[in-house]
């Protein structure tokens, strides 16, 4: 956004905004920081789906003039995510879809030239080499909200990725690190929801507790930065306090520190190159500090997204096809835990994966993937 000059005074110009995927836990996060800087964000259009009655009050409290779907109030113009994620007046679109609705409004703001801010970790797994060719050939950006990728991305500005040795992600490990490992097939989904350290969504709470969002992390840090895969690495931090750590080729590192809370890094890509005062809190020092490798006997998923990332082609698409499907059956009480991983494992099995596959064969393989499991599932 650049300054622009109106009798002699610079002005800044207002960021036109619209949220995808706005009834979430990020969505709203993301609408909590807007509010707070009414001078500097407009709203331009919300996107939900299952809470109505919750995206109602966010269209009364900040008055778009278009959503999705229909909030049955008489002003607000029902378009569709992609078509709002393409209107003229918009600047940024924030995606914070569920699973990989949000791919295709993705591309249609980064084709009409719009920053995004990228919530939705799919989009990035599932067809990342296309998505970041799309902003490099529209020259726009995408900046992530996730707190490790954002970490990553303030460690990394201002240096050469040639000087880069390693990136680190952290894990905070969820509510089971220290569980019994012979005890685990007995917990609950109400134990697995219960993250020690973060507020957030049902599905990405237990892909925490599997880690399997690490697997996912490591693919968007990949496809993100351009590193290799073999240069992305996990931690495990209980403290969530460090997000992310970059080493250099001289064996210098950088870190971003900040308590565990994702308005820190929706705030940083709201406002990308510019510091406010977020409101927050602040870190109590001296800090105590833990990490400890993770345990690929305690956490199967990772491996088993690791390998998928590794084979490319359609896997990563058939990857989140089958999480989704293990996480909703272990919610449901179909399958105990630690089954998550053995039900994913043998669907990717099965698969007969595409190389370099088009968007279309990319979403045909998900949505193909998802009904097969399902129904192997429900056998």
């Amino acid at each position: 956004m650049d300054p622009r000059s109106h009798s002699g005074i610079f002005l800044r110009k207002v960021d036109r905004i619209v949220v995808l995927g706005a009834t979430g836990s990020l969505g709203s996060q993301v609408l909590e920081v807007i509010k707070r800087f009414p001078s500097e964000f407009e709203v331009i259009g919300l996107s939900g789906w299952k809470n109505m009655e919750h995206l109602r009050s966010q269209v009364r409290e900040f008055h778009p003039p278009f959503c999705f779907p229909d909030p049955h109030i008489p002003s607000v113009k029902i378009l569709s995510p992609t078509e709002m994620a393409r209107l003229p007046e918009v600047d940024t679109v924030v995606v914070a879809s569920a699973c990989l609705a949000g791919l295709y409004p993705t591309l249609s703001a980064l084709r009409a030239g719009k920053r995004v801010l990228l919530a939705e970790k799919e989009v990035l797994v599932a067809a990342g080499e296309r998505v970041v060719q799309e902003a490099k050939n529209h020259r726009t950006q995408i900046l992530p909200l996730d707190s490790e990728l954002s970490a990553v991305l303030q460690c990394l500005e201002g240096s050469a990725k040639e000087d880069l040795s390693r990136v680190i992600i952290t894990a905070s490990g969820g509510p089971f690190l220290r569980y019994p490992k012979e005890k685990l097939s007995q917990v609950t989904p109400d134990e697995a929801l219960k993250h020690p350290t973060w507020r957030m969504g049902k599905k990405i709470t237990v892909d925490c507790a599997t880690l399997m969002n690490k697997g996912f992390e490591v693919m968007e840090v990949h496809y993100l930065f351009g590193l290799p895969l073999g240069k992305i690495e996990i931690a495990i931090h209980p403290q969530s306090i460090v997000h992310a750590l970059v080493e250099f080729s001289d064996g210098v590192s950088r870190a971003i520190l900040s308590p565990p809370d994702m308005r820190y890094f929706i705030q940083y890509a709201l406002f990308h190159s510019r510091r406010r005062d977020s409101g927050l809190g602040r870190l109590s020092f001296p800090l105590s500090l833990e990490f400890e490798a993770a345990d690929s006997e305690r956490f199967p998923s990772l491996g088993v997204a690791l390998k998928a990332a590794s084979l490319g082609g359609t896997y990563p698409a058939a990857l989140i096809a089958a999480d989704e499907v293990a996480v909703e059956a272990f919610l449901r009480g179909d399958i105990p835990f630690t089954h998550i991983p053995e039900v994913i494992s043998r669907i990717l099995e099965s698969h007969t994966s595409t190389p370099d596959p088009s968007l279309p064969e990319v979403m045909a393989t998900y949505e193909e993937v998802k009904v097969k499991a399902q129904k192997a599932n429900a056998a």
